[in-house]
C-alpha cells in the first residue's frame, strides 16, 4: 500500500509542479519516447534475464505493491510454532514430528499457523531440516552450518530480481537519451520549419531524457530496493528458525530455545520477552505441557 502511495505522491509532485509552472500537459504525452525508452528496457530484461529470473520477477512485482511485509505478528506467530514442534519432539520423540514433516499441508500442527505454513520457503526450510535430524545424528555446530549455508543460498537467489530490476533502472537515463537523441535527429530534419514548429520537436525529444530519469529514480530504482528490503526480510525470518532449532538440538529447552530465536528478530519488529511467555503459555495448555 506504501509504494502505491509512493507513486502517487512522485507522479502528484513532478506533474503538479509541472502544471505550477504553467506547463502544457500534452507536451509530456509522447508515445514514440515512451516506446522506445520502456520497449528497450523490457527488451534489456529479456536478453539478460533467464526465464526463472523473469518469472521471479513477476512473481515479486504485487509483493512490492500489495504486500504489508512482516511485522511483529508475522514473527510471533513463527516462535510459536517453533515451540510447539519442540514440545512435541521433546514429549513424543522426534519420530512423532515426522508425518507433520512430511506433509505440512495436512498438518494439524502447521495448520495452526497460516502465516507461516503460507511461506512455502519457510516451511520447507523448517521440514527439511527436521528430516535432516531423523535420518542422521547431525552434531548442533554441523546443523547450524548447514542452515546457514542454506539461507546464503536462498538470499542470493532472492537478491537476483532486485539486481536485474536494478540493472533495467541503471539503463534508464541512457535509454531516455536514446530516445531524446532520435527526436533531435528528427527536429534537424525540420531545420527549414518556422520556431514553433521547432521549439514542439525539440520539446517533445527533451522529453525522452525526462521520462528516462523519472523512471529510473522515481519509479523502477525504487522497486529495486523494495525487492532487496524483502529479500532481507526473508533472510532475518529464515535465521530466526536456524538460531531456534540449532539451540533446541543442542540440548536448549523449547522455551530458551524460541527466546534465543526471539533475539534474532529485527528490534523494530521483535515481540517483548513477557508478550512471547504469554503466547507460549496459551499455544500449550499446561496439562499437555
Amino acid at each position: 500500500m506504501f509504494s502505491i502511495i509512493g507513486v502517487l505522491v512522485v507522479l502528484g509532485s513532478v506533474i503538479g509542479g509541472f502544471l505550477l509552472e504553467k506547463g502544457n500537459l500534452h507536451v509530456l504525452f509522447q508515445p514514440a519516447e515512451y516506446m522506445i525508452i520502456f520497449g528497450a528496457a523490457t527488451g534489456s530484461l529479456l536478453i539478460a534475464s533467464p526465464p526463472r529470473i523473469l518469472s521471479a520477477i513477476i512473481k515479486n512485482l504485487p509483493i512490492v505493491f500489495f504486500s504489508k511485509g512482516l511485522d511483529k505478528a508475522d514473527y510471533m506467530e513463527l516462535l510459536v510454532l517453533l515451540y510447539k514442534i519442540f514440545q512435541k519432539m521433546r514429549k513424543e520423540g522426534l519420530i512423532a514430528i515426522e508425518a507433520e514433516v512430511n506433509e505440512p499441508e495436512k498438518s494439524p500442527l502447521f495448520a495452526s499457523s497460516p502465516k507461516v505454513l503460507k511461506n512455502k520457503k519457510a516451511v520447507q526450510f523448517i521440514c527439511d531440516t527436521i528430516k535432516m535430524t531423523l535420518t542422521s545424528n547431525t552434531p548442533a555446530h554441523e546443523l547450524d552450518t548447514i542452515m546457514e549455508s542454506e539461507i546464503e543460498v536462498l538470499f542470493r537467489e532472492s537478491l537476483v530480481p532486485s539486481q536485474s530490476v536494478g540493472r533495467v533502472a541503471d539503463s534508464l537515463p541512457g535509454l531516455g537519451i536514446v530516445a531524446a537523441v532520435l527526436g533531435v535527429v528528427l527536429t534537424m530534419g525540420k531545420i527549414d520549419q518556422p520556431p514553433s514548429v521547432l521549439g514542439h520537436s525539440i520539446g517533445a525529444a527533451l522529453v525522452g531524457t525526462f521520462l528516462g530519469v523519472l523512471a529510473c529514480y522515481g519509479f523502477v530504482g525504487p522497486i529495486a530496493s523494495k525487492l532487496e528490503h524483502i529479500a532481507r526480510d526473508e533472510e532475518a525470518y529464515l535465521h530466526v528458525i536456524r538460531l531456534s532449532y540449532v539451540a533446541y538440538i543442542d540440548g536448549s529447552a523449547p522455551q530458551i530455545a524460541v527466546e534465543l530465536g526471539r533475539r534474532a528478530i529485527p528490534f523494530a519488529l521483535r515481540p517483548g520477552f513477557e508478550e512471547l511467555q504469554k503466547r507460549l503459555k496459551e499455544a500449550i495448555p499446561k496439562g499437555e505441557k
